[in-house]
């Protein structure tokens, strides 16, 4: 199943891309389904139906869902939920502030990504188009995987050891609630459930990630940065929508410093997102609503090209040997190396860069490798590895 994410700065108009996407990927054959994971939907105004939180057929081979977080959230969180509630009202919190303190940040929207899972599993779609939170907030979602893992990995096993022997002893002596097998099975499966989750969205050759922006300062400078976020966690970029661009036939003098300034930026856009494919599409005189107007804007971007195509395959992470060396590049365009953190434990490397941390699990070969150097040269961060002492 082709999966295809839209994301971009709130505003920008993604949802009614992600529609048109889907649209014409229908009406050439494939059994599509566009979804969406904004709390804010607005996937429903733009395709003129009513939808709900399970697949609805909108026309031939196009079905369309909106999801409910607080559902999914209920399905993937509740024993886990009713845990930390219960933690917090003895700590003495507010039972409502417990009940908000016990769901954190971010995981509805995450609960709702686990439908691209089910999806997957399910089989019955050729193409899922996913219209994703605004830019920050679907970061946040995409790097929930990673943190997971980590999690998993290395604090689960040790918790749930520790609790089997402090239990019976501890429990009679707190007031705190400890959390027993069900609550670590039930972590375990979400964490599993996430992972699986990353391997979907990870997978290059299925999935890929598609920004759209406007030709505004603060849109483009907020599509930069998505852009190196997604690299830094593996996610491929295959193509860059810019929407809204004023047509030639607008010459009234009244537009003409935004013209101007659109001039300005798309001259940027093709600078700072090459060779990343571009795409661009007009600014309507009407409202793109209903599926006629939609295959409009969708002609308008496409033109004859086939939408669940994949238009740019370079991978981000590759490791290469370079004589008795070996050097890890990563591509992060638009910043700078006061930006970049390293650090280097057996078997992993960890990367920061602003806000963002991610765990790179490094390959066995690197295995008793030390790092030696690391550069950043026009958008590529390499790093060396060599054996101690050399």
């Amino acid at each position: 199943m082709r999966v295809i994410l839209y994301t971009g700065k709130g505003g920008v108009g993604k949802t009614t891309v992600a529609a048109a996407t889907a649209v014409r990927c229908a009406r050439l054959g494939y059994r599509t389904l566009v979804v969406s994971t904004d709390a804010a939907h607005s996937l429903g105004d733009s395709l003129d139906v009513r939808l709900g939180d399970k697949p609805v057929e909108v026309a031939p081979n196009l079905y369309a869902q909106e999801i409910n977080a607080l559902h999914e959230l209920e399905s993937h969180w509740d024993r886990i939920h009713k845990y930390l509630s219960a933690l917090f009202a003895s700590q003495g919190v507010d039972d409502i502030v417990a009940e908000e303190l016990a769901s954190p940040p971010g995981m509805e929207e995450v609960a709702s990504l686990m439908w691209i899972k089910h999806h997957q599993s399910a089989g019955l779609y050729d193409v899922l188009i996913v219209d994703c939170a605004p830019t920050g907030e679907t970061l946040q979602l995409l790097a929930f995987p990673d943190v997971a893992r980590w999690y998993l990995n290395k604090i689960f096993p040790i918790e749930r050891r520790v609790m089997k022997v402090a239990r019976p002893m501890v429990q009679p002596f707190i007031s705190i609630p400890l959390p027993g097998d069900d609550i670590f099975g039930s972590v375990k499966d979400l964490l599993i459930d996430l992972e699986s989750m990353k391997k979907v969205l990870g997978d290059p050759r299925t999935c890929t990630v598609r920004i759209v922006l406007n030709l505004e300062k603060m849109v483009v400078k907020e599509a930069q940065r998505a852009f190196t976020y997604l690299s830094l966690y593996d996610y491929l970029t295959d193509l860059v929508i810019v929407n809204r661009v004023l047509p030639p036939e607008v010459t009234d003098s009244y537009f003409d410093s935004w013209r101007e300034a659109q001039v300005r930026y798309s001259e940027m856009v093709d600078h700072a997102f090459s060779p990343v494919p571009i795409m661009r599409t007009r600014l309507f005189d009407h409202e793109i609503v209903g599926t006629d107007n939609l295959e409009e804007m969708a002609q308008s971007i496409y033109g004859e090209r086939d939408p669940a195509e994949i238009y740019y395959h370079s991978v981000p992470q590759r490791v290469r040997k370079v004589g008795a060396e070996y050097e890890l590049s990563l591509h992060l365009p638009f910043i700078t190396k006061d930006e970049i953190a390293l650090s280097h434990n057996e078997g992993e490397l960890f990367v920061t860069v602003g806000p963002y941390k991610r765990e790179i699990a490094l390959p066995r070969v690197l295995n008793g490798k030390v790092t030696k150097s690391a550069k950043l040269e026009e958008g590529m961060l390499r790093v060396i590895f060599g054996s101690a002492g050399s």
